[in-house]
């Protein structure tokens, strides 16, 4: 293996922006929020830096995935569906039967992202997005932290 590090850049932060995303879901899937998240850069002119997610929720996760062909959301959907099916015999189901499997999906896939922002964009792979997964069968509202920590574009 050959592996190749570029030079280091650095820079003093002096931006700290905070905002909050509210998402309603439809059912159980995902929804692309990239350009949510790309406006609120935009918004609060940042250049160079951390965007932090949290999602404040425990039934529900942020991904990374790929946003090019939607048969890959499907197939992930499935997966998900595999390890945390409905009628597994859970204990909780205070909510329904697709409480707990919310949980155990959310434990699994997570509920924060932290993506680098460069030159005022988000440092995502070409086919990459950033998505809610919802993991409950019925519409629920959502609510992502959106926080930048870095510098701001210059005016």
């Amino acid at each position: 293996m050959q592996a190749r590090l570029s030079a280091a850049t650095a820079i003093v932060p002096d931006l700290v922006a905070t905002a909050s995303l509210t998402i309603e879901t439809r059912r159980e899937g995902f929804s692309e929020i990239t350009a949510d998240v790309a406006q609120f850069l935009r918004d609060v002119e940042a250049r160079d830096g951390a965007l932090l997610l949290y999602l404040r929720h425990t039934s529900a996760s942020l991904v990374i995935q790929e946003n090019a062909d939607p048969d890959v959301r499907t197939d992930l959907a499935t997966a998900l569906a595999r390890l945390a099916p409905a009628d597994a015999g859970w204990v909780h189901d205070t909510e329904g039967p697709d409480d707990m499997p919310a949980h155990v999906k959310t434990m699994l896939t997570g509920v924060s992202l932290h993506v680098p922002v460069i030159a005022g964009k988000l440092g995502l792979g070409i086919w990459q997005g950033i998505y809610l997964a919802e993991h409950r069968t019925q519409p629920h509202r959502r609510e992502v932290i959106l926080q930048f920590i870095g510098s701001r574009a210059k005016r």
